[in-house]
């Protein structure tokens, strides 16, 4: 797999076009009646993909990407609305109350189920049980990383510096809050969290040194990192990534933090069996391209086209090892 990306952010630009393109044609064949019924033929009209993150992030782009090539195999348009807010809940909360019939559907990112209920009441929490899981599609680790100025190499350098490490993240409830919270607090660095809406503006703030470190996905960190404008500390993957391979995990410098964000495909709960089946149909084959191939490799995505129960499973999972990892610590993410 290639490890080295010249113009990722191009790409990304071009495949956002693209999606966009397709969600306002309504030529070529495309049905753009503005909805249909989830019983018999299906679909009938357009099928709205929502993202609860601003537009120009991984999942927005994700969405983007999987949207054109559902599209393109239902013969229908795919229009992208994004609604951000609250690490995706926003939008959670209106797919929640959309009507079953596969014409209102989501990519939903993990941390939602999995690291946001640790930060707001049970009453408050988003549960995955509200939906019907269509197929996983990727995942997106993390990275912690610095302005080449600081002159920080390790994570132990930032145990070394003799201050507190103001630190990034792309906001409450994040895997980049919970994969930081951890590592300082095992680490016994003091810190203080720097919560942004979202990844653009964090990578922003770390660029121009108003804080120390911030952990975001790779594909947000790459290019800069690839440039010679970053720094990368440690990946928060069971592994080393083949992205950045020579970047140590937090595990091999003896912290034992395992963070990913990984993504699924969603739909109202009791959305239609016929109807699911085919979506999934057209992911797999949306999947199997040799373009949605390159958008994978392009933005350091790493596939997981698993199961809906594959998905549930890893959602239960994480959402107890995170519980337990905070607990131990004593940490509190809300603040």
């Amino acid at each position: 797999m290639p490890t080295s990306r010249t113009a990722p952010r191009r790409i990304l630009l071009g495949v956002v076009g693209a999606a966009a393109a397709i969600a306002l044609s309504a030529c070529g064949g495309v049905k753009t009646t503005s909805s249909g019924g989830g019983e018999g033929e299906y679909p009938t009209g357009n099928i709205e993909f929502s993202v609860g993150a601003s537009a120009g992030g991984s999942t927005d782009l994700i969405t983007r990407a999987l949207a054109q090539g559902i599209g393109k195999e239902l013969g229908v348009s795919t229009p992208v609305l994004n609604k951000p807010g609250a690490n995706g809940a926003l939008n959670a909360k209106e797919l929640q109350a959309a009507k079953p019939d596969g014409y209102k559907i989501a990519v939903q990112n993990a941390s939602l189920f999995t690291i946001t209920p640790l930060t707001v009441s049970a009453a408050e929490a988003t549960k995955i049980d509200s939906f019907d899981v269509i197929t996983g599609i990727s995942r997106d680790d993390y990275v912690m990383a610095t302005s080449t100025q600081s002159g920080y190499k390790s994570i132990d350098d930032l145990k070394k510096a003799g201050k507190t490490i103001r630190y990034g993240t792309t906001g409450v409830g994040t895997g980049a809050q919970l994969a930081s919270a951890l590592t300082f607090k095992s680490a016994g660095v003091e810190s203080t969290a720097v919560p942004f809406d979202g990844g653009a503006p964090n990578l922003t703030a770390l660029l121009g040194n108003q804080v120390d470190v911030s952990t975001m996905q790779i594909g947000e960190a790459i290019e800069n990192i690839k440039g010679g404008k970053l720094v990368p500390l440690a990946v928060f993957s069971q592994e080393r990534i083949p992205f950045l391979p020579d970047v140590k995990t937090a595990k091999e410098q003896g912290y034992d933090v395992l963070v990913t964000q990984y993504r699924f495909l969603t739909a109202p709960k009791g959305t239609p069996e016929n109807v699911k089946a085919k979506l999934l149909d057209a992911a797999k084959k949306t999947f199997a391209t040799q373009e949605y191939k390159k958008f994978n490799e392009d933005n350091s995505l790493t596939p997981m086209e698993v199961s809906p129960q594959e998905v549930l499973t890893s959602l239960q999972n994480d959402s107890a090892t995170f519980k337990a990892q905070l607990d131990k610590f004593g940490i509190n993410l809300a603040g």
